[in-house]
């Protein structure tokens, strides 16, 4: 059985930058409401670019950033909440731009914890040898569903994407997965689909609002919780301890979140990475942008050992303890 390394990162938001005034003149808040609760001064929002276009641009730097073209790539998978079409999905739209001709593509649905549950699939696809080299994407467009009259939810979301190559070898890089859900929780966090509306039904319904509902304030206590639980399966058995590990990649989802958990688990703050302030929460794309802004500045040493842990709708969670071999 191969180990599976992550060789290459990539993440791309759009350039229209949303600042906290700016939405002052579209529902009633402020920037300093927005601040102290949230920690989110700016988002990025799409001018027009679907999830698939800011997916591709992240795909491109990760192939790019592992020395790779769309012709390696045995796998793509995408999390996503926000897909451009039902069909065909995401994954299978940035195959056919990036020449990923024998690749199998496919997207998955697991609200923010998306980009951990795609990685933790690749890894058993190449494990296994069924594949020697994956793309997995975070990607989402989290505008167009965002309902703009909700002043609790619409200063919180952006728009982004962010992408890993995967590589099947001898190096250890991904030493253990941890993940769960729990779905009878499922009334925390949703965004209704396509609502059954066919002439058979006794009355049809006009009314498809397919927007985000949250409820704030159960998220956090089970954020809070499900993160150090996480943490703690991750590491558990590995011979390691949470000493070892050189940073923490949370979800971005509210710095009050994360310093919570940081406070609980005794440890400095710096160590769980934080870019909430500049992009708000992109779900599935948050941890995927966090890790390549990590990688570009430097911040990773080969052997450098990091935690992803994600929490979202569903309810969903998981945690994905590296072994940085790039």
């Amino acid at each position: 059985m191969s180990y599976v390394s992550i060789v290459g990162t990539g993440s791309y938001v759009p350039t229209k930058v949303v600042t906290n005034n700016d939405l002052e003149k579209i529902v009633d808040t402020n920037d300093e409401w927005i601040k102290t609760r949230t920690g989110i001064h700016t988002r990025r929002m799409s001018e027009g670019e679907n999830t698939s276009d800011l997916a591709l641009k992240a795909a491109e730097e990760a192939l790019k950033d592992a020395d790779m073209s769309g012709e390696d790539i045995d796998l793509i998978i995408v999390a996503t909440v926000t897909q451009d079409t039902f069909t065909p999905s995401v994954a299978c739209i940035v195959q056919s731009k990036i020449g990923a001709n024998k690749a199998t593509c496919f997207d998955i649905t697991a609200g923010c914890t998306g980009f951990v549950y795609a990685l933790n699939i690749a890894k058993q696809f190449l494990e296994t040898g069924k594949c020697k080299n994956a793309l997995v994407i975070g990607a989402e467009v989290l505008s167009k569903v965002t309902n703009w009259e909700d002043r609790n939810t619409c200063v919180l979301f952006g728009d982004g994407s962010g992408a890993a190559v995967l590589r099947a070898g001898e190096q250890e890089g991904i030493i253990s997965t941890y993940t769960g859900s729990k779905g009878d929780e499922n009334r925390y966090l949703e965004i209704k689909a396509v609502q059954v509306n066919n002439p058979f039904m006794q009355e049809i319904s006009n009314n498809n609002p397919s927007l985000i509902k949250m409820n704030g304030k159960e998220i956090f206590k089970f954020a809070t919780k499900i993160i150090r639980k996480s943490l703690k399966n991750v590491i558990e058995d590995t011979g390691y301890s949470l000493d070892d590990v050189k940073y923490i990649v949370p979800h971005q989802a509210n710095h009050r979140i994360i310093e919570h958990v940081a406070h609980k688990t005794n440890m400095d703050i710096d160590r769980y990475y934080m870019n909430i302030d500049k992009y708000g929460n992109t779900s599935s794309a948050s941890i995927a942008i966090a890790l390549d802004e990590m990688n570009k500045k430097g911040l990773l040493e080969k052997n450098d050992k990091v935690i992803l842990v994600g929490f979202g709708g569903g309810l969903t969670w998981g945690s994905i303890f590296i072994n940085w071999v790039k």
